[in-house]
């Protein structure tokens, strides 16, 4: 899995926005990496080793992050409207104030993340993984959503 240092990775994301692009970072690895803030609308993510990254406050708005390792990420207060996040590795990732709306959550594993005041209206949740450590918004029932997800 092929690394880019952080200041190659912000290069791509200025040059792609210039040329009104969505930057192409499929597979990469930027575990540790700090992004926030970001604008990573309709990036291609998927399959990236991005354990433990900080993309607080950022754009990922119908971003692919499918089948991506999550782990321990920090996505607060991410705009992640539509994105894509099926088979993503979520374990112990912050989704604090997240906006979630309508994005693709099928088969992500949520053990232990933190959803508490995430926008989930349309999302769809089907076969996610979560444990009794995963936090949810108030008045908010996975069972009801995710059709398959433990307890």
């Amino acid at each position: 899995m092929m690394r880019l240092d952080q200041e190659q990775i912000r290069e791509m994301l200025a040059a792609a926005e210039e040329r009104g692009e969505a930057v192409d970072l499929r597979g990469l690895n930027l575990s540790g990496m700090g992004l926030f803030g970001a604008n990573l609308e309709g990036a291609n993510l998927a399959q990236v080793d991005a354990s433990s990254i900080v993309l607080t406050r950022a754009g990922l708005r119908r971003a692919c992050l499918s089948d991506a390792n999550l782990s321990q990420a920090s996505l607060s207060e991410a705009d992640l409207r539509e994105a894509d996040l099926s088979g993503a590795n979520l374990f112990q990732a912050s989704l604090y104030m997240a906006d979630l709306r309508d994005a693709d959550l099928r088969n992500t594993s949520l053990q232990g993340a933190d959803l508490l005041k995430a926008d989930l209206r349309g999302a769809n949740l089907r076969g996610a993984r979560y444990d009794s450590y995963t936090r949810w918004p108030l008045d908010f029932d996975p069972r009801e959503r995710s059709r398959g997800g433990t307890r």
